[in-house]
């Protein structure tokens, strides 16, 4: 299982320091991706500018969106703006995506909250791969870097989305809410269930927010009574009291190794402070939790040797 660190862009006051050194920190640390959503109402950095900086910044991180809801968007323009992304990071930009939750976001920009469909996100991801593939009436660059274009991976959610996905992704953007083990275990069952009847293997990607120490409720309630206020303040505030992951080394070691079983091939941690410290705390919890995993895989790779 690989796992990624999300950038804090939806934290307030961040600068463009903040995004760098976290950005470069990542890219030098134990991480295997780096990850970022999209947002329209809020007071974070613009979703295709920040991939962007982030693709120049880094060298070796596979660079994951999580997720451009890409029914608010000119498939064509999103075609465009992707190549690009994948020219810049030469070929380690995977691209989720979804069809959003929020109506003002779509009100905000012109779009048709009624494209918010499975169907029409298929629409247009085929859209893009056909302009990417040239097989499209626009034929527009740059040139791509990976031979098909970017991955795809889906931000679904129920039964239907997850069959749909199965056609145009290589697997799932998932998210879980309450940082709880049964619920990503549901999620993925669903994925490889809706994946199976086409005969695919899925990419099983989950990510969730957490926090650290003796303040890692508090950072998380903070984060959240601003990031859900859009479904109304009493409700963000009783979410924030239960969402996410809160706790010390320990517990998010055995929470990772818990996601590791359950078949998970990449875990993404969604930070909830921008303070560069939350990041130092878990880059040496990630650092000794895959040295660990990489002993017992030599382990088992030596008994399995030993029994032939």
């Amino acid at each position: 299982m690989k796992i990624g660190m999300t950038l804090p862009v939806m934290e307030p006051g961040l600068t463009r320091q903040d995004l760098e050194d976290w950005t470069k920190r990542i890219d030098e640390g134990p991480w295997s991706h780096i990850a970022l959503g999209e947002r329209i109402l809020f007071p974070n950095p613009e979703f295709i500018s920040t991939l962007s900086a982030v693709a120049a910044w880094t060298n070796r991180v596979e660079i994951i969106a999580t997720i451009s809801v890409l029914t608010m968007h000119n498939p064509v323009l999103s075609a465009k703006q992707f190549a690009t992304i994948d020219m810049l990071s030469e070929g380690r930009f995977t691209l989720g995506v979804g069809v959003g939750g929020r109506e003002e976001d779509y009100n905000s920009i012109g779009a048709d909250w009624s494209n918010r469909r499975w169907g029409q996100l298929s629409k247009n991801v085929k859209i893009m791969q056909d302009i990417w593939l040239k097989n499209h009436d626009a034929q527009l660059g740059p040139d791509l870097f990976s031979n098909d274009g970017p991955e795809i991976l889906a931000g679904a959610v129920g039964p239907k989305a997850m069959e749909m996905s199965a056609d145009f992704s290589s697997g799932l953007a998932g998210f879980s809410f309450n940082a709880d083990i049964e619920e990503i275990i549901d999620s993925f069952s669903r994925v490889i269930t809706a994946f199976e009847k086409k005969d695919k293997t899925p990419r099983l990607v989950t990510s969730f927010w957490f926090g650290l120490g003796d303040t890692a409720r508090q950072d998380i309630q903070t984060h959240l009574e601003r990031y859900l206020s859009w479904m109304g303040q009493d409700l963000a505030n009783d979410l924030s009291k239960i969402a996410g992951f809160a706790g010390n080394e320990r517990n998010l070691k055995d929470f990772l190794t818990q996601i590791q079983d359950a078949g998970a091939t990449d875990v993404l941690l969604v930070p909830t402070s921008k303070d560069i410290d939350q990041l130092y705390e878990a880059e040496e919890i990630v650092s000794t939790f895959s040295k660990k995993m990489k002993s017992v895989i030599k382990i088992d790779k030596l008994n399995q040797l030993v029994t032939r």
